[in-house]
């Protein structure tokens, strides 16, 4: 396993003839969703690409298409919606939003991971379009009065509006029995070998390799 102060390892054969999965963190706000999924995403040796969806949101000056968001239609994304080929979408402020499945398809047919940072709404929408491929992880935050200080410490939303976060937060919360894995974030760092353990527990799985051991056993067998 990879971590942030250790030497990258060389995958196995079998590592690298497997296919991709993807992997999906869940937490309310304020848990470290967010940062776990940049950290992540900045160590390179670990190879995840980010999953990026399309929306009907116009764009800001600041984005780019396909590296935000894919920018389309709401037509073009009704038509995508009725024909199956969104994994997940949601209407969030009259926009929508949508993780395209054949995107998705072209990075796991190459034995890449992909990672997605959605909640628990989007992660059911996927784990039933695609139960094979996923790996859930739901985050928790050591305490209610920690997620508060949390939220408290960003000075980015009003009293009334943190309220409401806790709030959204104790549903969250209780959707934690649909993962697959449960972390709590109470040390950053311990955390993050957490994911990193069960991201790589997980590419050695069986099922996600048959074609790579079936073959690399026969070869220890023709031996």
């Amino acid at each position: 396993m990879s971590t942030p102060d250790s030497t990258p390892q060389h995958p196995t054969a079998i590592e690298t003839g497997r296919r991709g999965l993807m992997l999906i963190l869940s937490s309310p706000s304020g848990a470290g969703k967010t940062t776990l999924t940049r950290m992540l995403l900045q160590d390179k040796s670990i190879d995840l690409t980010l999953s990026v969806s399309a929306t009907t949101r116009p764009r800001r000056s600041s984005e780019v298409d396909g590296i935000h968001y894919h920018f389309i239609s709401q037509p073009d994304f009704e038509r995508m919606r009725v024909a199956g080929e969104f994994l997940e979408y949601a209407r969030v402020h009259d926009n929508f939003y949508g993780t395209p499945r054949s995107l998705a398809e072209r990075v796991l047919a190459q034995g890449r991971d992909m990672l997605f940072d959605i909640d628990y709404q989007g992660t059911l929408q996927v784990r039933q379009k695609a139960p094979d491929d996923v790996v859930t992880i739901f985050i928790l935050p050591p305490s209610m009065r920690e997620l508060r200080a949390r939220l408290e410490r960003r000075a980015e939303d009003p009293a009334d509006v943190i309220d409401k976060r806790l709030e959204n937060a104790r549903n969250e919360i209780q959707r934690w029995t649909t993962y697959d894995y449960v972390i709590v974030n109470d040390d950053l760092q311990r955390s993050y070998q957490h994911v990193l353990a069960i991201l790589h527990a997980e590419r050695l799985r069986k099922g996600r390799a048959q074609k790579a051991i079936t073959e690399f056993v026969k070869g220890l067998l023709d031996e």
